[in-house]
């Protein structure tokens, strides 16, 4: 029946177990086969995700931070934004903390129990290219439709081609209204329009980004990869 932690717990049970009546034991055996499974499809989820930072909800430092609220965060953390097909904007300048954010609302999403998948939009593009030319463009679409959170990094580090607007647009479109997006870049969102060749395609990408979308433009003082060294060094 693969229910390898109660085969183990029965084999071998403890000396408090032993004391225990048998449907106590059978509850406790139940519980941690439970609860081992739990934390085996945490622990894929999270592998599968790939996030770049080792990030958490705990750990935000919301000190040296700005335009970031902890009960809007802990609120979002929950996942209600995932179940209503909504988006998460996240800017800021180079070393604020965007991705640790965004790898966070992924690290709590899987912990809740949601697909994610990270990726820099460079290397989307790049993966959308390269399964056009294995004939797996299809394919391809499919499996990320079917990702409940998809993680898209480093926004407006360039401009996009009239191709690169197009897949971006296909992603975002058989998305729409079915799954969500955590998008991050340096840039504002209000100048994302001009990164793409062709107006009505970024009007497209933008109407089904923007609208649907909570904000959050961090601002810090000092580089957040500055203040941890320093914080470290003080500890």
């Amino acid at each position: 029946m693969r229910l390898p932690v109660m085969a183990k717990m029965l084999a071998s049970p403890g000396e408090h177990e032993k004391e225990m009546s048998f449907e106590d034991r059978l509850g406790l055996m139940v519980e941690s086969e439970w609860l081992a499974r739990r934390n085996n499809r945490i622990k894929r989820l999270l592998k599968k995700a790939a996030f770049p930072v080792d990030a958490s909800i705990e750990n935000i430092d919301y000190e040296h931070q700005k335009g970031i609220e902890k009960k809007t965060i802990q609120k979002l953390a929950g996942g209600s934004y995932i179940e209503q097909n909504l988006n998460l904007i996240i800017t800021g300048m180079t070393g604020s903390g965007k991705t640790y954010l965004a790898s966070a609302f992924g690290n709590a999403a899987c912990r809740n129990n949601y697909t994610v998948k990270y990726l820099r939009i460079t290397e989307l593009l790049l993966e959308m290219q390269t399964a056009k030319f294995e004939n797996q463009f299809a394919k391809y679409i499919k499996q990320i439709q079917k990702v409940n959170l998809l993680i898209l990094d480093d926004i407006g580090l360039k401009t996009y081609d009239l191709e690169e607007s197009r897949d971006l647009l296909e992603i975002l479109e058989t998305r729409y209204n079915r799954a969500s997006h955590i998008i991050v870049g340096q840039i504002p969102h209000e100048k994302w329009y001009e990164l793409f060749a062709d107006p009505t395609i970024a009007d497209a990408i933008m109407d089904r980004i923007i609208h649907n979308s909570y904000v959050f433009n961090i601002e810090a003082k000092h580089s957040m990869r500055e203040v941890k060294t320093r914080l470290k060094e003080e500890s």
